[in-house]
């Protein structure tokens, strides 16, 4: 028969399908076990009303065959497969896709109580064989014909169509794989490994047993003179390649935790438990399926850029994507997991999503769903919860900060902090449920360390009032916090920055008349250390401690170190202001020096600014001058 051309436009779009469309060669197995699975569906369809059809589920299969030595892949079903017409329809005109049509066919009273799920819609994927073969040949019989066909076809200089013998209905695709060339190994997909791993990786829950036969080998014992002797026979045997029904498909209560647990295992490659699992079965203006993972404790890479967050995706068993970042919000992106939903909009590759409000109706539930199973967490197994936050627990603390805050209200109850309260962690509504009824608001700092930071001259005054405070140890804490502003209508107060409001009224007008009678003292203080400080003030914050610094303006002590760490030409700094006890005995000490010896007096004054450099976790600006100065004095 002469061969014939595809129409211009088709022929077109084939050179583009080959050349452009698929990201990976690879992936035109997976379209043509999807093309073979929608034609087994078509059959078994018709086979619950059509008891001529006389198979049952169980009697569906695809299969592949490789010949390594005469290059060659075969895919094979026992599907509705094709007549002439429709061969000549199907494979004639590309981007015309059988399955839709069969499925558009179909009455509202056939589908109705019916599992119809048919994978091909765009009538594009059969032709990503031409990826990886230099000629196709399809052998297909269509249910119910005696007659069998046989397309072939090089590429875009046109296809024939012949008769052949076929003994069964269904359909065979024949692929003579390329030759290998410098840049490609097209070896690979005949090779048997090869062809089980992309099955497990794309094709997995394909719902009909994919079959291959694997070359094996069994010991046999044999005894020769009394030696005994192990030998290896050889011998092939038929293997169910995929799974078939995914884990997220099944009822949730006839599945277990450990079987949860192995799943995990197997799919993420953790030899962890997962520290929480939750299975999601949604319904409603997208449907889907999903299994969410949290790991036990965070993947090497995870605080790198070269980590990939995202969850799986499939459409209908097939996985559409490896790591589809946009079902996770940047907060959750260390869950694992997959999703699983028929209502996607794909492109015609399927490798990528052609509309993505779907997407971003689950991505939302997900967010929700995620939330909601960590606060729980929270609730029911606080050791639990903790551990998850030793683990994860900076991640919610960026995420809070990140996008000027547009996650703060969604993530505000999951962060805990320590605090004077003991030594374990705090949430923030554990906080505001212990707070006095005078309290102006919640108290935090930052430093280095619990340790440090608890030693603070500031926090002496609050510990007296019974005000707890919250011990902040990491770099982000400083702009959660900025972020945060309020929770439950308490703002939040950093015992470094100045007014507390822990005097009474009558305590704040001694202090400005001590103020006032101290105003020459302090500026000379200021005077004597010039522009190291911005102000000079006497403090209602201190207890048994002379000095400390505290901060004015928007920028904190910490923020300034962050800062410097990553930019240290940075001219970026906090405003210094020096408070000064006027209980204390140093400072009545400075007020004698200041009427007896005012040279004196400023060494007093830039040893007193050092001492609050260093309880302020803050560096000296000449270390040897100011041991210099310490031992010039004793």
């Amino acid at each position: 028969m002469a061969k014939k051309q595809f129409k211009a436009e088709s022929k077109r779009l084939l050179d583009i399908m080959i050349n452009s469309i698929y990201t990976h060669k690879e992936i035109f197995l997976r379209e043509l076990i999807s093309n073979a699975s929608d034609a087994v569906d078509k059959l078994c369809f018709m086979s619950l009303t059509d008891p001529e059809v006389g198979m049952g589920r169980g009697d569906f299969f695809i299969r592949i065959d490789a010949d390594k030595e005469g290059r060659s892949l075969k895919i094979s079903d026992n599907g509705v497969g094709m007549t002439r017409d429709e061969l000549e329809s199907n494979l004639g005109v590309i981007a015309r896709s059988g399955s839709l049509k069969f499925k558009q066919e179909l009455s509202d009273q056939e589908k109705e109580g019916n599992d119809v799920e048919i994978i091909g819609q765009f009538g594009v994927g059969f032709y990503s064989a031409f990826m990886v073969s230099d000629k196709v040949t399809v052998r297909s019989r269509a249910y119910g014909s005696e007659e069998a066909w046989q397309w072939e076809s090089s590429g875009a200089d046109g296809y024939s169509i012949t008769p052949c013998e076929k003994d069964a209905p269904g359909t065979e695709v024949i692929m003579a794989v390329k030759a290998d060339t410098e840049d490609e190994n097209y070896s690979d997909f005949i090779d048997e490994y090869t062809l089980v791993s992309l099955v497990k990786k794309y094709s997995d829950y394909i719902r009909y047993p994919i079959l291959m036969e694997r070359e094996k080998s069994r010991p046999v014992e044999t005894e020769i003179d009394g030696e005994k002797k192990t030998d290896y026979v050889k011998y092939t045997e038929v293997e169910t390649l995929n799974s078939m029904v995914p884990i997220w498909q099944r009822v949730r209560g006839e599945v277990s935790g450990e079987d949860y647990s192995a799943f995990y295992k197997e799919k993420f490659h953790d030899f962890e438990e997962p520290l929480l699992y939750t299975h999601v079965d949604a319904e409603g203006v997208v449907s889907y399926k999903a299994l969410l993972f949290i790991p036990g404790k965070a993947a090497y890479d995870f605080y790198t850029k070269e980590f990939q967050k995202g969850l799986q995706l499939y459409s209908g068993g097939v996985m559409i994507m490896e790591k589809c970042a946009d079902l996770l919000p940047e907060h959750f992106r260390f869950v694992q997991g997959v999703v699983d939903s028929p209502d996607l909009s794909l492109n015609i590759s399927r490798e990528l999503l052609q509309h993505d409000r779907q997407l971003k109706t689950i991505a939302k539930n997900i967010e929700r769903k995620i939330k909601n199973e960590l606060l729980k967490l929270l609730g029911s197994e606080r050791e639990k919860y903790e551990s998850f936050w030793k683990a994860f627990g900076m991640q919610l603390k960026y995420g809070a900060v990140a996008e000027y805050g547009a996650h703060r209200d969604s993530l505000q109850d999951l962060l805990m902090f320590y605090s004077s309260e003991g030594e374990g962690l705090t949430t923030l509504a554990e906080y505001v449920s212990r707070m006095k009824e005078d309290q102006a608001g919640i108290y935090y700092a930052t430093g280095e360390s619990v340790k440090m930071i608890s030693q603070l001259p500031q926090a002496e005054k609050l510990k007296q009032k019974g005000y707890e405070i919250l011990y902040l140890t990491d770099d982000v804490d400083e702009f959660a916090m900025q972020v945060l502003r309020v929770y439950k209508e308490k703002e939040f107060k950093a015992i470094g920055g100045g007014d507390l409001g822990l005097e009474s009224e009558e305590e704040k007008k001694e202090l400005e008349q001590k103020q006032e009678q101290s105003k020459d003292l302090l500026g000379f203080v200021k005077e004597a250390l010039g522009d190291k400080i911005k102000e000079a003030k006497l403090s209602g914050n201190l207890v048994s401690h002379p000095v400390c610094l505290s901060a004015g303006g928007f920028m904190s002590f910490e923020m300034e170190k962050y800062m410097s760490a990553f930019q240290p030409d940075s001219a970026a700094k906090a405003d210094r202001i020096l408070e000064l006890n006027p209980a204390h005995e140093v400072f009545a000490k400075l007020q004698n020096m200041y009427g007896e010896d005012k040279e004196k007096a400023k060494k007093y004054v830039e040893v007193l600014y050092g001492q609050a450099l260093l309880i302020a976790g803050l560096p000296l600006e000449d270390p040897a001058a100011y041991s210099g100065l310490v031992l010039s004095m004793i």
